[in-house]
C-alpha cells in the first residue's frame, strides 16, 4: 500500500467526521505506517498554504489553535508554518514579524509520545485547519507600498521614537504608583502623536505612495466584549478603525503603519495596567468583606474602557487644534483613505450592546483606574 493511500484513507476516516471513533480510526492507520510521515507533513503544509489563501496569517493560526486545542497542537502548527514559509512568497514586514514571533523550534525539545497519540494530534490540527472560514484578505496594495524588501523584511530599522514609546509603556506597566503610570502613559501618548504626524509629513515630502494597512489583534476571553470596546477607542483616537470578530476572538484594525503600531502598543499596555488596577480593587473589595465576582470585573473593565475612550477622544480633538493649517488637509486625507479601506474590507458591519455591566462598585473602581491611567496630556503639535 502506498504512503499516499494511507494518508488518504486516514483523512477520509477522520477529517470529515466529528466522532472520536473516526479520529481513532484515522490515527490507527497513520500510526501503523511510519513511511507515511513525510507525506502527512507535506499535506499539512498544503493545509497551511490554503489557510493563507483564505485570508489567514501566521498569528491568526497560532491564536485559533491556542484557543481551540492544546500545547501539543500549538507545537505542531508552528512547525507546519515554519516548514511552509520557505516555499511561500514574500508577504511584507508584518508577516515576517509574525514568523519571527514563532520563536526558535529547538528552544524546547518536544515531549516524547507514542505514534498513535501524535497521529491523533496531527489529525486534530488538520481538521481545524480544514474547517477554517474565509477571512478578509489583508494582503495587497498596502503591502506593495510598504517598506518591505525582496525577502519581505522591513527595510527601515525601528525608529528611535518607537523605542522610547516602548520603554515608557514598559515602565508604566511595571510601576506600582498610579501617578507615575499616568505620567509615563501620557508621555508615550505624546510621542505617538508626534510620530504619527512625522510619518504623515514624511509621506507628503517624499511623495511616497502610502496606503492604509491592516492588522488583526487578539481580543481574548474573559471579558472580551469590554476589551474590544477599549481597542476600538484606542484605534479611533489614533486615526485607525477597528472591527471586532467575536466568534474568532480578534479585531481587525485598519490604519497607516505608524498608527497601527501605536494602537498595538497602547492596547497591550492599557490591558496590563487595567489588570493590575483591577487586582488591587478586588483586594480592597475583599478586605471590605465583599467577594470578588464576575460582574464586578466586567463592570470594572467596561468603565475603564468607557473612561479611557472619552479621554482619548478629547485628547485627539485637542491635538488637531494645535496643528498648522497646511497639515490638517494631510491628516484629513489619510482619515478618508482609512475609511475607504475599512469599507472595502468590511462592506457590512453590525453593532452590539455591551452586556453584563451591572456592578456599581466595579464601574466606579474601573472609572477611577482609568483616571489614574489618563492619557490626555500632550504638548501642542505643529
Amino acid at each position: 500500500m502506498s504512503t499516499s493511500s494511507t494518508v488518504d484513507r486516514a483523512f477520509r476516516a477522520a477529517l470529515y467526521a466529528t466522532t472520536d471513533d473516526a479520529l481513532d480510526a484515522g490515527a490507527s492507520l497513520l500510526a501503523g505506517d511510519p513511511a507515511a510521515d513525510a507525506e502527512l507533513a507535506r499535506r499539512g503544509e498544503e493545509f497551511v498554504s490554503k489557510a493563507w489563501q483564505r485570508g489567514w496569517q501566521p498569528a491568526d493560526l497560532v491564536r485559533i489553535v491556542r484557543r481551540e486545542l492544546d500545547d501539543v497542537h500549538l507545537r505542531l502548527v508552528t512547525g507546519l508554518i515554519r516548514a511552509q514559509a520557505p516555499h511561500d512568497r514574500p508577504r511584507g514586514p508584518r508577516w515576517t514579524a509574525q514568523l519571527d514571533a514563532l520563536g526558535d523550534p529547538g528552544a524546547a525539545p518536544a515531549p516524547r509520545t507514542d505514534r498513535f497519540s501524535r497521529a491523533t494530534a496531527v489529525l486534530e490540527v488538520y481538521r481545524l485547519l480544514l474547517r477554517l472560514p474565509t477571512l478578509e484578505s489583508l494582503d495587497g496594495a498596502a503591502e506593495a507600498a510598504g517598506a518591505a524588501g525582496p525577502d519581505g523584511r522591513d527595510r527601515r530599522p525601528e525608529s528611535r521614537m518607537l523605542g522610547r514609546i516602548r520603554a515608557l509603556l514598559a515602565k508604566a506597566e511595571a510601576t506600582g504608583f498610579p501617578e507615575e503610570a499616568e505620567a509615563l502613559t501620557a508621555k508615550a501618548q505624546e510621542l505617538m502623536a508626534r510620530h504619527s504626524v512625522d510619518e504623515a509629513l514624511l509621506a507628503v515630502r517624499t511623495h511616497a505612495a502610502t496606503v492604509p494597512g491592516a492588522c488583526r489583534i487578539g481580543v481574548e476571553a474573559p471579558y472580551e466584549q469590554t476589551k474590544a470596546v477599549l481597542l476600538d477607542a484606542i484605534a479611533d483616537a489614533n486615526h485607525c478603525r477597528a472591527v471586532w470578530n467575536e466568534s474568532l476572538g480578534f479585531s481587525t484594525v485598519v490604519g497607516f503603519d505608524a498608527d497601527l503600531e501605536a494602537v498595538e502598543l497602547l492596547y497591550t499596555s492599557l490591558l496590563v495596567q487595567a489588570g493590575t488596577a483591577m487586582t488591587k480593587a478586588e483586594a480592597a473589595q475583599k478586605a471590605g468583606g465583599r467577594k470578588r465576582t464576575k460582574t464586578f470585573r466586567q463592570s470594572f473593565l467596561a468603565a475603564y474602557a468607557h473612561r479611557v475612550g472619552a479621554r482619548l477622544a478629547a485628547a485627539a480633538e485637542g491635538r488637531t487644534s494645535g496643528l498648522s493649517d497646511d497639515l490638517l488637509p494631510v491628516l484629513a486625507s489619510r482619515d478618508v483613505a482609512v475609511t475607504e479601506r475599512l469599507d472595502h474590507l468590511f462592506p457590512e458591519t453590525t453593532t452590539t450592546r455591551l452586556r453584563g455591566v451591572s456592578d456599581v462598585a466595579g464601574w466606579e473602581e474601573g472609572a477611577r483606574a482609568a483616571d489614574d491611567a489618563q492619557v490626555e496630556a500632550r504638548r501642542r503639535l505643529g
